[in-house]
């Protein structure tokens, strides 16, 4: 019979730590990895000198274990990140195979912008081989070190021709380039610091309305009777949906709109269709017949002559002679739904309130997290119309009209002159001419209206830079109007310094100026510095506060701050165009839709098929199937493509020259910003975020 202390090993093997291994080739992955229990610490002999000895060892078996599988699991992390990149670097050389230039012809002539871009990114690739051949000779001098006379003086200035040529580069740099640079840095500096001031009061500013929950209050109506309007207000009310080319999404918004809970007898929805493809206006004008048939009064219009891209065909529809017996038009883009209650809950705002011309609603949207960028377009947004619209609502009863998901007094745009083709933001124009005739909007938070984010960077773009050259162009037309208009010098300064200056041309030229080239070119010439805090701790911070309306997205942050940065180029781009009134100013681009809301529209449709609050029938529920199963197909066919950004990957390149210089200074703050920033141009130069395009 086996002594005791050998019994243990025999008769207790099945205790201990269990521990699974699963082979995975190539990898190892630990799947089960148990704690130790109380049994595995009862040994059975009462020597005390053996039993420390038993428990030793075991524990050391068990520690051997867990080291061999943090070893293997190491190893297998390691392979999948070498796969990883691996896989992301077939990706970059598939799609600069495949790639087009965001140029639409390659006999377009490249713009002056981008020649500076390149200019400044061939000079730092010169300076970074500079610099190097610098340090390896033993130039070691940074800002804080450097001095002329230090510099005259020392033997090794004069060793040879190399120390001669860049001791006279420093002294070029220090005495003639540093100066401007630094003073062009500060007064950026100064830009942001004012622009982050604005930011920072329109946070407490909606902060102080969440806390005393201030909200517009619509006078108390009775709505017993929709179709008569006896006891409550009811008034005529004119729907309009502008549309051009988007059978991606005319169904949903029709059946939204058709689907108001508002009397018949007062409603009017017209369906703007300025289609160029005789396919989809077929498809629009079978849609609204479908809906005439179902009792619904809703006429489609035409133009034959396209001038004035949205604001002509909203000029043109407003008229019609019948127009006159409307009171309100509610403006709806193409891909909007409003709920039923939309216009119980916007039009009860105008009762007794005369000087009112228009009501906002938010908007939501329908494939918010869809991909990385809807993610950061919904941080944006969010903020935009939880605290900018929000805040100059309560505050100061004015804020840009959004263009859709509001609803006009008639007589207010009669009175400030209607819609005017004279820029590619109409929907600002008409606001803004409304204002200086003093009208009043209120912006309702809480009554939200769904509509769709674009998922491809190609729209966004283009959609940026309708939004960010139009302001230029108004601003221009509007400011001899805004100095003699009669509203007062607070609403002067208002509507030239912060609406316009500060929020429309300030921002992305520091964002641009500072981020993109001011802090790149410190790198080379060190002389001229940039503090640790206008790198990273401020912009950090209004970063997490514009996200703050977003809560969900918090886990994006980094990337947000990233990715505005980046947009910076299109924006400053656009600004320029705008405001020097060149040729890409004048560009109208409609933002390309996936139709995910109509899908989502549709699932509910055939969930209630049997009931007709959609107003379709079955067998039109059929045709809408087998519709966009055959577009499916055509989908399936065509190639997706991506496109090559030439302006972002040049600033890529150079943040990324830059953030290798700035390894020679030790300038550790900086080097991770310009890195990562870097990294993020390359991303976005190469289409690597959002969708791809057909």
């Amino acid at each position: 019979m086996a002594p005791p202390s050998f019994d243990w090993w025999a008769k207790e093997s099945h205790r201990g730590t269990p521990v699974v291994v699963k082979m995975e080739n190539p990898n190892w992955s630990m799947v089960e990895l148990e704690g130790p229990t109380d049994e595995d610490f009862l040994i059975a002999d009462n020597s005390p000198g053996r039993a420390r000895d038993k428990a030793r060892g075991k524990n050391a078996k068990q520690l051997t274990w867990v080291l061999l599988l943090k070893a293997h699991r190491a190893a297998g992390c390691l392979t999948s990140i070498a796969s990883a990149t691996f896989g992301l670097a077939s990706a970059v050389r598939r799609r600069i195979a495949s790639g087009r230039t965001d140029t639409e012809n390659s006999a377009v002539k490249r713009s002056r912008f981008y020649a500076c871009l390149k200019a400044f990114l061939w000079l730092s690739v010169v300076l970074l081989c500079f610099e190097v051949a610098a340090y390896f000779q033993g130039w070691h001098f940074g800002a804080s070190s450097l001095q002329l006379r230090y510099l005259w003086t020392t033997p090794f200035a004069v060793r040879g021709a190399f120390d001669w040529v860049y001791a006279t580069w420093m002294w070029l740099r220090v005495e003639y380039l540093a100066p401007p640079l630094q003073f062009l840095a500060n007064a950026c500096i100064v830009l942001f610091l004012i622009q982050s001031l604005d930011r920072l009061i329109l946070c407490l500013g909606c902060f102080w309305i969440r806390l005393k929950k201030i909200k517009p209050i619509p006078k108390q109506t009775s709505s017993s009777d929709l179709e008569s309007g006896e006891n409550g207000y009811f008034p005529m009310v004119l729907v309009q949906i502008p549309m051009c080319n988007e059978k991606e999404v005319y169904q949903q918004s029709i059946a939204a709109v058709c689907n108001l809970e508002w009397p018949k007898s007062k409603l009017l929805i017209q369906i703007l269709d300025d289609s160029d493809d005789p396919t989809t206006q077929m498809l629009i004008k079978e849609e609204v017949h479908k809906w005439q048939r179902e009792s619904a009064r809703i006429v489609y219009r035409h133009r034959v002559i396209r001038d004035g891209y949205k604001a002509g065909n909203l000029k043109s529809a407003m008229n019609c002679n019948y127009v006159r017996d409307y009171e309100f038009v509610a403006i709806f883009d193409a891909d909007f739904q409003p709920t039923p209650d939309f216009l119980m809950r916007t039009i009860p705002h105008f009762k007794d309130n005369n000087e009112l011309a228009l009501v906002q609603a938010r908007w939501s949207f329908v494939n918010k997290d869809e991909n990385l960028l809807t993610r950061l377009q919904n941080i944006n947004l969010a903020f935009h119309f939880e605290v900018e619209q929000q805040v100059n609502g309560v505050f100061l009863n004015f804020f840009g009209f959004n263009g859709t998901a509001g609803v006009w007094r008639i007589k207010a745009l009669e009175d400030c002159g209607g819609w005017l083709e004279r820029t590619t933001v109409e929907d600002m124009d008409i606001a803004v001419r409304a204002h200086l005739h003093g009208w009043k909007f209120i912006f309702l938070n809480d009554v939200e209206c769904q509509c769709e984010l674009p998922e491809s960077y190609e729209a966004y773009r283009k959609q940026q830079h309708r939004w960010h050259s139009g302001p230029m162009q108004l601003f221009r037309l509007c400011l001899p109007a805004i100095i003699k208009s009669k509203i007062s010098f607070w609403k002067k300064f208002n509507l030239i310094f912060l609406f316009f200056l500060l929020r429309k041309l300030i921002l992305p030229f520091y964002s641009f100026t500072l981020f993109c080239i001011i802090l790149p070119m410190t790198m080379f010439i060190p002389e001229a510095e940039l503090p640790a805090w206008v790198v990273c701790y401020i912009p950090a911070t209004m970063s997490f506060l514009n996200i703050l309306p977003a809560p969900k997205s918090f886990p994006f942050i980094v990337p947000y701050l990233l990715f505005e940065n980046t947009m910076s180029v299109t924006k400053f781009n656009a600004m320029i165009s705008g405001l020097f009134q060149l040729g890409s100013a004048y560009e109208w681009v409609v933002t390309k839709k996936s139709g995910r809301s109509s899908e989502g529209d549709l699932v509910s449709l055939v969930e209630k098929e049997g009931k007709h609050q959609r107003g379709v029938s079955v067998p039109n529920l059929q045709e809408m199937k087998e519709e966009i199963t055959q577009q499916e197909k055509k989908a399936s066919k065509k190639k997706k493509h991506n496109r090559i950004y030439t302006k972002e990957l040049a600033l890529a390149f150079l943040l990324l020259t830059a953030s290798a210089r700035s390894l020679l200074s030790a300038q550790g703050i900086h080097f991770y910003f310009l890195l990562f920033q870097g990294i993020s141009f390359l991303l976005v130069g190469l289409d690597l975020i959002g969708e791809q395009v057909q």
